[in-house]
């Protein structure tokens, strides 16, 4: 295959590296394959890299910058060829800039599922120092959305029913991790993020939510749920969903890793092995985030 050439208005990046997303399983099995631009497709939507040419008009980048790409419906890896691959050609509207020190390992799981928590933690969420937060799930999402309200100045506690990754959560500096968010209703929680998304997590939070509390629902791992309607108006709950955030929220989260505040959980793989981690992916047998390193 030939390398691609920007056109107008286009940056070619090489690829440093690539971050692989359970939502790409979602793509190969089926149930999201509608949402791809067109089919085949080189999947790979968690990308960074280094710009390596630029089209007519661009001004916002020269070669040699250090960039990722926030994934978006219309970006690489969805509408048009993606980051499983050396190089990946894009508008120049899409890329943003990496902070100085910061590796392209570290830097991919943001450009997706780092970005999606900061969204849910601070746009949706609204955290502030100081409030009792509870997250919902432990997986990639839960692993920066717990260290990104830790970083806000909040008390959190974790919901997760894979006792197995309790003891990650717990070093991280939480106050509380237990199967069901329920278990903390006597902690009059002021906000909920369910980075589940299952059947069942909204019903929990709403019940463990304190009065007039917030919940926000970025999970997708059910398709419908049943909630009590009494409870939410009694309550006064508000409930806010929350999906995969802007450039802003991109750069937000890339400086948090940059300072240290946040910490990705990441196992590098070479890029020839990706076909079978995405099949570790979609068994279930990964802990981190795993990262094609180029």
């Amino acid at each position: 295959m030939n390398d691609p050439r920007p056109g107008p208005g286009d940056v070619v990046i090489d690829i440093g590296a690539s971050g692989l997303c359970h939502s790409d399983i979602g793509f190969m099995d089926g149930t999201i394959t509608a949402l791809l631009g067109h089919v085949p497709i080189t999947l790979g939507h968690e990308i960074v890299g280094t710009v390596s040419a630029v089209g007519a008009g661009v001004t916002e980048f020269v070669p040699g910058e250090r960039v990722g790409i926030p994934a978006t419906t219309d970006g690489p890896g969805t509408a048009i060829d993606g980051g499983y691959a050396e190089k990946v050609r894009v508008p120049a509207a899409l890329p943003v800039a990496l902070p100085d020190g910061l590796s392209f390992r570290d830097a991919a799981p943001a450009t997706c599922s780092g970005r999606t928590a900061y969204r849910a933690v601070h746009t949706a969420g609204r955290i502030e120092s100081g409030m009792r937060v509870g997250i919902i799930g432990f997986g990639g999402l839960g692993f920066f959305g717990v260290q990104i309200a830790l970083a806000a100045g909040a008390s959190v506690y974790v919901s997760e029913l894979d006792k197995s990754r309790w003891d990650s959560a717990s070093a991280l500096g939480v106050t509380g991790v237990a199967e069901d968010i329920r278990d903390f209703e006597p902690e009059q929680l002021d906000l909920i993020v369910d980075l589940a998304g299952a059947d069942g997590t909204l019903a929990s939070a709403i019940d463990a939510i304190r009065h007039g509390g917030r919940i926000v629902e970025a999970g997708l791992h059910a398709d419908t749920t049943s909630v009590s309607i009494p409870s939410i108006t009694m309550k006064e709950v508000q409930i806010v969903g929350s999906s995969n955030g802007t450039k802003d929220e991109a750069r937000a989260v890339l400086e948090l890793i940059a300072a240290g505040s946040v910490r990705p959980n990441t196992e590098a793989i070479a890029f020839d092995d990706i076909p079978a981690a995405l099949r570790r992916l979609e068994s279930g047998k990964t802990q981190g985030r795993l990262v094609a390193v180029f």
